[in-house]
């Protein structure tokens, strides 16, 4: 079993072009089934925070890959 802190704690990385998301801000869980929908990535922000944040990035479990000790691998295609 994973505690939240300890996933939040662990840089998300995506397989497809190797580029360092960020670490979760959030989860999606179902509440009826008990589970984990979706790992949300917080958008940074912009500027200094003046001008809004950049979009979160929800990753769907079936795209998680792997969650390591030290990073969670991901599948993203392409602009996503």
């Amino acid at each position: 079993m994973v505690k939240t802190s300890e996933l939040r704690a662990k840089e998300v990385i995506n397989v497809v072009d190797g580029r360092r998301l960020g670490l979760i801000g959030d989860l999606e869980i179902d509440l009826e089934a008990g589970r984990v929908k979706a790992f949300v990535i917080l958008g940074g922000s912009r500027w200094f925070g003046l001008f809004g944040r950049e979009r979160d990035i929800v990753i769907a479990w079936d795209q998680i890959q792997k969650i390591g000790q030290d990073v969670i691998l991901v599948h993203l295609e392409a602009g996503a």
